[in-house]
């Protein structure tokens, strides 16, 4: 009986329908959430190859609180997704950052790689799309509006010409050209890092899992800290800022959460920000084909709660909100100004209000494309140095507060990203992060399927 629904599209045996893929053929398959003691289960049945469930979110908040008032999936809506996506008319996100694949060698082989990037032993150049390619992709991308520019691989940095390309991309038109790197290169070249902040480089996305090389060594293969934080000092020299992005893995570095947000709040100005990516089964990973356990997950709201846990009082409770731009299971954002006094840890001054309204006058894309650009991108050298010496009192004063804010601002952001056993047509549909892909713009996840 309708009586029994609620508005968050949760019956009273509380369950919610959707759509998701075989992982043995990743064909379209019927699908439904599943609550229970706290947790949500994605489960789906193939007629070829039998049911499937996973884990997709675990502890407090649940679900429905989280999500709100999203509708779920109707049973007439994308029947030719994910297959058929290039983006269809179904999807119900504009674009916010485009990925463009610039390499395909790459010099780590890390265990866990979405993309599956080889540790290739061709030469310089072997396997990577030619300059010529590269410029046509941007000029089709900046020529459609999409502004914001995210360059990965492979590795971007193996590449001798990444300047020319960024530089080409500003020139296209490419508001924001953001690099995706473990930062190998970046710490240990310096004039090639002078190179990319010349040719405009907006922000770098770096690699970065923890503060051991035990945790470098289990996630990537080699100890490589020392040039990632070498990396930090490189960029923080050229005013490039810095986004850290940590893959989390249970029994490997959930529990050094807290360790690395006070790591990056006392690297302000230098670094921007901790973007969360607790793992996602996608491209290459340990026994790579078999269904993950849920005890190899690490969902969204655990995240967040190790957030709350581990940072202490550097993050303020309730400073964090679901994702505007994406599906609120896809991810979280909170927006904040560093604060520092001599003789004391730094201090994050939330901005994100506990309950941010809706926009109906400006695309959630748009919103957030302002909200990276506002808070990743490092103010010109000279404000910087004029606000050197402001600290937490100056917050008590507008102008003083409006400096810091641009000086100093610092965002925790998560991507629950999704694989083949946790797919989602319904978060798959508003997808703001999307691909190019010989002229199609494809969902991030939808492209990596695997």
């Amino acid at each position: 009986m309708m009586s029994n629904c609620r508005q968050d599209g949760f019956a009273r045996d509380p369950s919610r329908r959707t759509f998701s893929v075989c992982p043995v053929c990743l064909k379209r398959v019927p699908a439904v959430l599943e609550e229970s003691d706290e947790q949500v289960f994605l489960r789906k049945t193939c007629g070829e190859h039998g049911a499937f469930s996973a884990v997709v979110w675990r502890g407090q908040p649940s679900r429905r609180q989280w999500i709100g008032t999203v509708a779920p999936s109707a049973p007439e809506e994308s029947r030719n997704c994910p297959q058929a996506c290039g983006l269809c008319p179904d999807h119900r996100q504009d674009t916010c950052c485009v990925l463009l694949e610039v390499a395909s060698r790459c010099n780590l082989a890390c265990v866990h790689c979405f993309a599956g990037a080889n540790n290739a032993a061709a030469g310089p150049g072997a396997q990577d799309p030619p300059l010529d390619v590269v410029k046509s992709q941007i000029s089709d991308i900046a020529g459609r509006g999409l502004t914001f520019l995210q360059l990965s691989g492979g590795e971007p940095t193996l590449r001798d010409d990444l300047p020319q390309i960024v530089r080409f991309a500003r020139e296209a038109g490419c508001a924001y050209v953001q690099l995706n790197t473990n930062g190998l290169r970046l710490g240990r070249d310096e004039d090639f890092v002078r190179l990319l902040a010349e040719a405009g480089l907006s922000f770098v996305f770096l690699q970065f899992d923890g503060l051991t090389d035990e945790i470098c060594l289990r996630l990537r293969g080699k100890a490589v800290l020392r040039d990632k934080l070498a990396a930090i000092d490189a960029c923080a020299r050229r005013n490039i800022g810095v986004t850290l992005v940590p893959t989390l893995v249970p029994g490997v570095n959930t529990d050094v959460v807290g360790d690395m947000l006070r790591f990056a709040a006392a690297r302000s100005p230098a670094v921007r920000g901790v973007h969360f990516q607790p793992v996602t089964y996608l491209g290459r990973y340990p026994d790579s084909g078999a269904p993950p356990g849920d005890e190899r997950r690490f969902t969204l709201p655990e995240t967040l709660q190790a957030v709350y846990d581990q940072a202490g009082e550097l993050v303020p409770a309730g400073s964090i909100v679901p994702s505007r731009c994406d599906h609120p299971a896809c991810g979280f954002h909170g927006a904040y100004v560093v604060a520092t006094e001599n003789g004391r840890p730094p201090a994050l001054v939330p901005l994100t209000p506990s309950n941010p309204p809706e926009c109906c006058c400006t695309p959630p894309a748009e919103l957030n494309r302002r909200f990276v650009g506002q808070r990743w991108l490092r103010p010109p050298v000279q404000d910087c140095c004029a606000d050197r010496n402001a600290g937490a009192r100056d917050l008590n004063t507008l102008d003083g507060f409006l400096n810091r804010a641009r000086s100093h601002a610092f965002t925790i952001t998560a991507m629950a990203f999704q694989d083949a056993w946790t797919l989602d047509m319904e978060r798959l549909r508003r997808c703001s992060l999307h691909v190019y892909d010989r002229g199609r713009i494809v969902p991030f996840c939808a492209y990596y399927l695997s």
